[in-house]
């Protein structure tokens, strides 16, 4: 399904086929496509890039489609990374979280830090971490896939 060029993000490089390899939706997603282009709230003389996951209905392209700057989806990436580095660990806490000290990790970014923790303002965390915790078990041979490739690749671009 060919990615809309006529709308207010413009795709500039796409993936006309992400609905194939869309983790444990391949083949019965919305998720028809990705794009990196140029965003939708740019302004007259400031030009951002964004990431697109376009979503469509099967009628229709979605209202649920998702814009988001480049430095998000690498901070994502990187809460993913961490998150996932932390799981690997975490059986050794009774409830998969120290409650006393929640802080996975400050993570230094631009003169400051992305504070990695566990959100014990959820009244069912107890719950909610260990379903995060099995549902990141069963999908680590998705997620390991697509580490490897982006590790190779970070490689190969001197990273």
């Amino acid at each position: 399904m060919k990615i809309p060029t006529t709308l207010k993000h413009k795709p500039v490089i796409v993936v006309e086929d992400y609905e194939n390899v869309d983790g444990r939706l391949a083949y019965e997603t919305d998720a028809k496509g990705l794009s990196l282009g140029l965003a939708q709230w740019n302004d007259r003389g400031k030009v951002d890039i964004s990431a697109k996951v376009w979503r469509h209905t099967g009628e229709k392209w979605s209202r649920q489609s998702e814009e988001l700057p480049l430095h998000r989806v690498l901070d994502l990436a990187i809460l993913l990374c961490r998150a996932k580095q932390y799981f690997q660990e975490a059986y050794r806490f009774e409830n998969f979280y120290d409650p006393n000290s929640p802080m996975i990790e400050r993570i230094g970014l631009q003169g400051d830090a992305m504070s990695v923790m566990v959100c014990t303002d959820n009244e069912k965390i107890d719950e909610d971490i260990r379903l995060f915790a099995q549902a990141l078990s069963n999908d680590d041979e998705l997620i390991a896939e697509r580490l490897i490739t982006l590790s190779r690749i970070l490689k190969e671009m001197g990273y």
